[in-house]
């Protein structure tokens, strides 16, 4: 089968749906957008491109064929069940590329520019790696190929779902029902962008929110508390390949001063914000500690509670066996 590219046709509706997105933030008086971080993002989205035309796919491709050389079932037909399976097969792996590019540092240093503005829109969705081959991240589409589903067929999957996820990077909806449910929905990804101690961790799926629900990575947004974008600090530059290289760049800093392998491992596939001595906060200790402050807030409220009835006299049956 021929490879469709639906990425490739998306992007004039893309530009279509920001520009609608744009206008209705101006009406609204909503600060969705900033030039210069809009220019970033579609900066990052375009490079993405040409470092795909240029090295990804060859790789990417390269493995899938791989994989598909020792798959376990043949001759699979390509009609719409097989092609449904496939994109079915693909979400579930994307799942965990998704969360243990948030979980492990080498992942995440490819990842963490989507995750780098402070705003969320729909130009957010186009601020994409250049460097996840260097990141491995075509590892996570073998499987399906093991499996038996034709290369080409992994591809469309895997690009269909980058673009259903585009539009849930917008502040402009709220709810969809029970749709809530299944689907990755705006709501659901805007929890996922949160620096929100709450929201951190959470809602990992590209078009199923299924999985996180299932391996118990699921946060509901809460009307309460609205998201807060971005990452642990802001990069504070409008440098693009800064942007794009930061984390790497990071994680280089930190090998100049490693004593040990437990350092070397700690430092590149330890979570984000692992250090030897525990002096960084990584995010699961930022939401311990959150958690904790939440039992301890409820805590004090129950005792506040039983300290304000304390001088009510009990109804008669209280005492009477005393």
């Amino acid at each position: 089968m021929g490879f469709i590219d639906p990425i490739a046709y998306s992007v004039p509706a893309f530009i279509i749906l920001m520009i609608v997105e744009g206008v209705l933030a101006l009406r609204g008086r909503w600060r969705g957008y900033e030039l210069k971080d809009t220019v970033i993002s579609l900066s990052m989205g375009i490079g993405s491109l040409v470092v795909k035309v240029i090295v990804g796919a060859a790789v990417s491709y390269a493995a899938l064929t791989w994989a598909y050389g020792y798959r376990l079932i043949e001759d699979l037909p390509v009609t719409w069940w097989s092609v449904a399976l496939c994109y079915l097969l693909y979400d579930f792996a994307y799942y965990w590329e998704h969360r243990l590019g948030h979980e492990y540092r080498w992942f995440w240093a490819s990842h963490v520019n989507h995750h780098s503005s402070q705003h969320y829109n729909l130009s957010t969705a186009l601020r994409q790696t250049w460097t996840g081959t260097i990141a491995l991240t075509f590892l996570f589409g073998m499987p399906v190929a093991f499996i038996g589903f034709p290369p080409e067929m992994v591809y469309f999957a895997a690009s269909l779902n980058l673009v259903y996820q585009f539009w849930i990077h917008t502040e402009l909806i709220d709810r969809i029902g029970p749709l809530e449910y299944v689907l990755n929905t705006p709501s659901h990804h805007r929890v996922h962008h949160a620096t929100n101690p709450r929201y951190l961790d959470s809602n990992y799926g590209g078009t199923l929110i299924i999985w996180d629900r299932m391996f118990g990575t699921f946060t509901e947004e809460v009307r309460e508390e609205p998201p807060r974008y971005g990452i642990g600090r802001d990069l504070g530059t409008t440098n693009i390949f800064y942007v794009a290289f930061h984390e790497w760049l990071a994680i280089l800093r930190d090998l100049r001063s490693v004593r040990s392998l437990r350092e070397l491992v700690g430092y590149t596939f330890g979570p984000p914000g692992w250090s030897p001595d525990g002096s960084r906060m990584t995010t699961a200790q930022a939401k311990r500690n959150w958690r904790r402050r939440q039992a301890e807030k409820a805590r004090s409220g129950a005792d506040t509670d039983r300290a304000a009835t304390s001088g009510h006299k009990a109804p008669a049956s209280d005492y009477a066996d005393q």
